[in-house]
């Protein structure tokens, strides 16, 4: 099995776990501050992740140096979550995936000015598509919406922290010195952690932890162990294999897989209209999967 084959099964473990977080985050995104959820979020995940780096590759001095590189990185995606609970507040589930979609074209963008990845004529086409499909779904099918371009605040806020998240992508293969994508993924969450703690210790000291409802427990570990630890990790490893825009590309399975969350936990699945937008979605990451949306260069480089 090739890296670039392993890089597309991590993206796509990733988009079925970080779903999860849109569901399970919308019931308890109103009964704990977002800062001291997320600063709690990133310890949990740096203590699994640090243990498994003893127990595999070690944690090497070298991965010790320029820490900043973890400052920023950990900065990027603590503003990434805090901004993604902020939004679940007030926006729905889905709606919010389909924010997520749009990250995709602002990680192409990303990837061009950090590292001059070049997105082809079938790839833009492909962004588009995923892109029309997004906004389909965030106005609800609803054209006099669209018309007015009346967006919620919670799917405002959240697209900023997808904007973080785009920048984030190619920022993992920049600022990468051979790490393995657990070290580096651990020094990044512990940055992560420490950012939080600082920016947010109010919130954090003024949380009732002993009294918290079980759901929010459940959706911590949940985000901690399964849409944190595991998807750091998946991430780290594709970003390393494939280009930019391919990696966010899996974003575009989201809102499909929230679907299957919404109906699971009983809250019912989207009108028959909303769905095109998924359709759309979908062929979108199909697209950007077929090898004629690969540069040649950029295959070189991934091999």
């Amino acid at each position: 099995m090739t890296p670039q084959t392993r890089g597309h099964l991590a993206m796509l473990s990733f988009s079925a776990l970080v779903a999860g977080s849109f569901s399970l985050g919308s019931l308890v995104a109103n009964e704990i501050a977002p800062l001291a959820l997320n600063a709690a979020r990133f310890a949990i995940a740096a203590v699994v992740i640090g243990g498994v780096a003893l127990a595999t590759t070690g944690l090497p001095r070298s991965a010790a140096r320029a820490p900043w590189r973890y400052v920023i990185l950990g900065g990027l995606f603590a503003v990434y979550f805090v901004l993604m609970f902020e939004g679940l507040k007030t926006a729905p589930p889905v709606s919010a995936a389909a924010v997520f979609t749009l990250t995709p074209i602002m990680a192409a963008i990303a990837g061009w000015v950090l590292l001059r990845q070049v997105t082809t004529p079938w790839m833009a086409l492909a962004l588009a598509i995923g892109a029309a499909g997004a906004l389909w779904v965030i106005f609800r099918a609803d054209f006099a919406a669209l018309r007015a371009f009346e967006i919620g605040q919670g799917e405002i806020i959240y697209f900023w922290g997808c904007a973080a998240h785009a920048i984030y992508t190619p920022m993992v293969r920049k600022l990468n010195r051979g790490e393995p994508a657990v070290v580096f993924s651990f020094g990044m969450m512990v940055a992560g952690c420490l950012i939080l703690v600082v920016y947010g210790w109010n919130d954090i000291w003024a949380t009732d932890w002993l009294n918290l409802p079980m759901i929010v427990w459940i959706g911590l570990f949940y985000v901690a162990l399964f849409a944190s630890a595991a998807t750091f990790v998946l991430l780290q490893f594709a970003t390393l294999h494939l280009p930019s825009a391919k990696v966010m590309a899996y974003t575009y399975l989201t809102p499909t897989w929230v679907i299957i969350w919404e109906m699971a936990l009983g809250n019912g699945a989207p009108t028959g209209l909303v769905l095109i937008g998924i359709v759309m979605t979908v062929i979108a990451l199909i697209m950007l999967l077929e090898p004629a949306g690969e540069p040649a260069t950029q295959a070189v480089q991934d091999t």
